[in-house]
């Protein structure tokens, strides 16, 4: 059993502390109930509620389970209890404020909860927890590299292989779900955001890729049904001189990869290499900003002006579908902080992972375009996914 050492639980709390501190010197006490964020600071994912101090430790109240957290946890302070009441034995008092994440946390859980407690004023270390979990350490990644290399070997040498002109979206993305499997990844795909759903991810024949789509995200899906708006379509055919969009995360040990390859069966219009070429160029003008110190708002404002506006339709999403990033974090959830957008103005720092995803529409043909997983570094992005990025013909 692979757990997480006590002295990389260590460097997370102090991390976390030390970014809260530097939000608000005054707080004291944060409380995290989802499986994530306990999963990061504990080694273990179970059900409970997590007490953060400033001052006094990391404390772990277990519903369920007790036995399985003392298997798996390095984690100094875990606690059998069988309802929120029995945390208060624990304390002789408590703050009148607690920072929540309440971009993750039902209502209605924190009104159970907090009907013991009583906190007066509730507040958010959203933001606080975001940064800390998007400097990775050397631990993280090297789950995050060996995801990586499912994704490199997955997509450069394995897919060519099966895709088949006669097949289905489905049948496709049920072959390449056993082949990422097989090499490793752990299957399920963790999102972030409110309602946000990904089953392997965006798998799309032809012009299923600008297909209408909620995610927030530029490339389409027609999925499999309306109910299920995942996967692959099962009436979608491969046709000869089809563009396939394939667009996946992989997991290890919790940990993500983001990749996005296209292929072509036969030939496409010399337009399409063009502007898939394009995205490429300004992946890798992402890529060469990707150092401590910059802030992701500036590398948008900086890309942005960069690029020639006839290019700008269909760039980042077809019609409705367009979206205003050019990249996002990478970690425990497929979609993490920061983002490559307006309005991140925090600078950032080594060993951060992030996606970069420009890609583009072509009406009557499907989404171009380019996404890699990078590491910043003082040199600027080191690719973690692999370095085919042209279209492949298949």
């Amino acid at each position: 059993m692979i757990k997480v050492p006590k002295k990389e639980l260590d460097r997370r709390l102090l991390l976390f502390i030390s970014t809260m501190s530097k939000i608000d010197p005054e707080w004291k006490l944060a409380v995290f109930f989802d499986k994530i964020n306990i999963f990061y600071f504990t080694g273990t994912m179970q059900n409970g509620v997590l007490f953060i101090f400033k001052n006094n430790g990391a404390h772990f109240f277990i519903r369920r389970n007790f036995d399985r957290a003392k298997e798996e946890s390095e984690f100094d302070n875990l606690y059998h209890v069988r309802s929120f009441k029995d945390i208060l034995s624990y304390f002789k008092s408590f703050p009148k404020t607690v920072y929540i994440t309440k971009e993750t946390l039902p209502l209605i859980v924190f009104e159970r909860f907090n009907k013991y407690f009583n906190f007066q004023n509730i507040k958010s270390c959203d933001l606080a927890i975001n940064y800390t979990r998007a400097v990775k350490s050397d631990f993280e990644l090297n789950f995050i590299k060996k995801a990586g290399e499912i994704h490199r070997i997955t997509k450069e040498e394995i897919v060519p292989k099966l895709l088949v002109t006669g097949m289905s979206e489905f049948d496709f993305a049920r072959e390449l779900l056993n082949q990422m499997l097989r090499l490793g990844h752990q299957g399920i795909t963790r999102i972030r955001s409110f309602n946000g759903e990904l089953y392997l991810g965006n798998i799309c024949f032809g012009e299923n890729s600008n297909y209408y789509n909620s995610f927030d995200g530029p490339g389409g899906i027609k999925g499999v049904c309306p109910a299920v708006p995942l996967f692959g379509n099962p009436d979608t055919i491969l046709q000869k001189n089809m563009l396939i969009y394939v667009d996946t995360a992989c997991g290890y040990m919790g940990y993500y990869t983001d990749k996005t390859q296209i292929y072509v069966t036969g030939n496409l219009p010399q337009y399409v290499y063009d502007e898939h070429k394009k995205c490429v160029e300004i992946q890798n003008m992402i890529a060469e900003h990707l150092k401590p110190g910059i802030t992701p708002s500036e590398i948008y404002e900086i890309i942005m002006s960069k690029i020639d506006k006839k290019f700008l339709p269909g760039f980042m999403g077809y019609k409705s579908n367009q979206v205003k990033f050019l990249g996002h974090g990478v970690g425990l959830h497929v979609d993490e902080y920061p983002a490559i957008a307006k309005g991140f103005d925090i600078p950032l720092v080594e060993n951060m992972v992030i996606a970069v995803e420009p890609k583009k529409s072509i009406e009557g043909i499907g989404m171009v375009g380019i996404e890699n997983t990078f590491l910043v570094t003082e040199k600027g992005g080191i690719c973690l996914t692999g370095n085919n990025h042209e279209i492949i013909n298949v």
